[in-house]
């Protein structure tokens, strides 16, 4: 899927740096052309010997190429690529991105590139935490540039916490996709719920559950980045995302959920319901804080509504409706009940029963199936994988 393509690989000063050497092996060899760019603080991390015998090109950083008086053309470079990646990008580099400062020959061709522009971040997490440089990759995507984010785990300061690059074999992943169906969704409006739902007890307590609401994230940018417009109404979560094509519409329960995807769906073409919402909600609602006084306490539950069955009851022919099912008995059996009962043309299943995945976690391993019963299972992967498995799978059904 990279064969012939031509990719501007930019490097910044980050210790992540050492990555790069086996992004650009895993590039040439998905038979891509690669020319590096280096900013000068990235060549402490990493030597330009290593890359130029990687890529089998001479590494770029400067200006002026030799004694001779010959110049690196960064125009002719920002108009030879099919893709620019930066990889890593630090915090130095995408400010410049942002403020569109030229003071080396990386910012030079990235401000002459005519073609798509993907950055994977690596710094400390609160160097990304920080509101400057979360104002940055907001104000880079809206440039229309793709960020791929940054991951959890430790750090070169010994934290703990997400900022690490983007793994390579992840990197190349989202090229080859992108290259494949970087537009097929473009025209597309794209409903997708994610995260728990709250149902107040009373001001203080709610019953909920434990989504993070990362796999609805994921797939909602997914989407996007294949060129749909997105409606993302999240439950509460402390999840956000900068891509331009996605509106996030935040909401707390069961009924603001329902009532905002029941405004959204009829202009929509694709839905996706990854949201967790809650079965039941306690019948009354205290107006102030329950006290604790005996030793048992009995709440009464009303069901909430199913939006999912709701959507589905309304669903016309050129609309497609992807449900999920988390379950810990009986797998396969409850979903396809559920992919029935509810006119879903596509299910996601996930099974508690298997280790990383479900809440919580980064990863996921899921199983699709389709409403001829088509069934295929995937091995565990990390929820921004997943995504493109499902979406790859919802392209396949609208174009079949």
């Amino acid at each position: 899927m990279l064969q012939g393509k031509k990719i501007v690989l930019g490097i910044s000063g980050s210790i992540a740096a050492y990555k790069s050497a086996v992004l650009t092996r895993l590039l040439v060899k998905a038979g891509a052309e690669v020319k590096v760019v280096m900013t000068d603080s990235a060549k402490t991390f990493i030597t330009p010997l290593t890359l130029s015998t990687l890529s089998k090109h001479p590494v770029l950083s400067e200006f002026i190429r030799d004694e001779s008086g010959q110049w690196n053309n960064h125009v002719d470079l920002g108009l030879w690529a099919d893709a620019m990646l930066i990889a890593p990008a630090s915090a130095n580099t995408i400010a410049k991105m942002a403020s569109g400062r030229c003071d080396n020959l990386l910012m030079a061709v990235y401000l002459s590139a005519r073609c798509p522009v993907f950055l994977a971040p690596a710094m400390d997490l609160d160097m990304l935490q920080h509101d400057a440089t979360r104002e940055n990759l907001k104000k880079i995507t809206s440039f229309g540039n793709r960020i791929l984010d940054p991951t959890y785990g430790e750090l070169a300061s010994g934290l703990i916490g997400t900022g690490r690059m983007a793994e390579p074999e992840e990197i190349v992943a989202e090229l080859e996709d992108f290259f494949v169906n970087g537009n097929a969704l473009k025209g597309k409006n794209v409903l997708v719920t994610a995260g728990p739902t709250h149902e107040a007890i009373d001001p203080v307590r709610f019953i909920g559950n434990h989504s993070s609401g990362k796999m609805g994230f994921a797939i909602a940018e997914s989407l996007a980045n294949h060129g749909a417009t997105v409606t993302l109404v999240s439950g509460p979560t402390s999840l956000h995302t900068s891509h331009p094509n996605v509106d996030v519409k935040k909401v707390m329960s069961a009924e603001e959920m329902y009532e905002t995807c029941l405004a959204v769906f009829p202009k929509t073409d694709i839905a996706v319901l990854a949201a967790a919402v809650a079965d039941y909600k306690p019948t009354i609602k205290a107006d102030q804080k329950i006290k604790k006084k005996d030793e048992t306490l009995t709440i009464e539950l009303t069901k909430t509504i199913d939006i999912a069955a709701s959507l589905g009851k309304l669903k016309q022919k050129d609309q497609v409706i992807v449900g999920f099912a988390l379950e810990t008995e009986h797998e396969q059996e409850n979903a396809l009940k559920k992919l029935e009962s509810k006119n879903f043309d596509l299910i996601v299943l996930n099974s508690l029963k298997d280790a990383g995945a479900g809440f919580g976690h980064d990863t996921n391993k899921i199983t699709l199936i389709d409403s001829n019963r088509t069934i295929r299972s995937f091995d565990l992967k990390s929820k921004k994988e997943a995504a493109r498995d499902i979406v790859s799978a919802i392209l396949d059904k609208i174009h079949a």
